[in-house]
């Protein structure tokens, strides 16, 4: 195994409960660097509280977290994280390029407010996405597409090393769709590590070239082509879905589960 600092993510015995119950129980994982990875499972499996605990976003009861080495509190400059769009609350009155200029927040220190630097790299971020021309737009006044591009502006903004983006294609559009799978693309190109809470199994081979089963705990993980098999996907929705055995090699019906954690 590659060393602590040559791994994007390690965690070790992670273990998360909600009023007692196991929600995530003895998780391990190695993530490498550079690599498109995909987190997927049944509703209920934890996929997202993983994403938060490793955050600290979400108490941990036992367990440790490591970002190239070091605890996530002191790589926190190196993390972008795109929340579910659902968790949001778009109502909040400020428009698109302030959000945008939120990612860059980590790097001014307390005493330092945004300025030119700050905006133009925001307004870079915007024009990844196709979305400069709403750069003055309410948030609110955004459709769910465009809120979601918004969203990972920020997350470009900030030029982490290390990308968690939760259900970033939820309920958007194919175009929109394909343009996060290109921004995803190019943030591996570019030598980053983008960890995504995925439901779609049809487009898993298409989308990443690593993959992590969870079901509370850990079932597989690897190399997509290793771990995206009929027998690891039974093993992690318990029989629950259709033609597993169709689904792991790429059906050209398209094969959802369903949302949630």
């Amino acid at each position: 195994m590659a060393a602590e600092s040559e791994l994007a993510l390690v965690v070790r015995d992670l273990t998360v409960a909600y009023q007692r119950r196991p929600v995530l129980k003895d998780v391990n994982l190695s993530l490498p660097e550079g690599r498109l990875i995909g987190i997927v499972g049944p509703n209920g499996a934890g996929k997202s509280t993983l994403m938060k605990a490793v955050l600290g976003m979400v108490p941990r009861l036992s367990g440790e977290v490591w970002v190239s080495g070091r605890p996530p509190a002191a790589a926190r400059q190196e993390i972008g994280y795109v929340p579910q769009r659902t968790a949001v609350d778009w109502d909040f009155p400020t428009d698109v390029l302030d959000v945008v200029m939120m990612g860059r927040y980590g790097t001014l220190g307390l005493l330092r407010w945004p300025g030119a630097r700050e905006r133009e790299l925001a307004m870079a971020a915007l024009e990844r996405v196709g979305m400069a021309e709403y750069a003055r737009r309410q948030i609110s006044q955004l459709s769910g597409g465009q809120q979601q591009r918004v969203f990972l502006a920020r997350a470009l903004a900030q030029d982490a090393r290390l990308y968690f983006m939760d259900e970033p294609f939820a309920g958007v559009d194919a175009a929109t769709e394909r343009a996060i799978v290109n921004l995803l693309r190019g943030l591996k190109a570019r030598g980053r590590t983008v960890v995504v809470v995925h439901h779609d199994l049809q487009t898993v081979r298409e989308y990443f070239d690593w993959l992590v089963l969870l079901n509370v705990r850990v079932m597989a993980a690897g190399p997509v082509e290793r771990v995206f098999t009929a027998e690891n996907l039974t093993r992690t929705y318990g029989g629950r879905l259709g033609s597993l055995a169709h689904v792991a090699g790429a059906s050209p019906a398209p094969l959802r589960t369903s949302g949630g954690d």
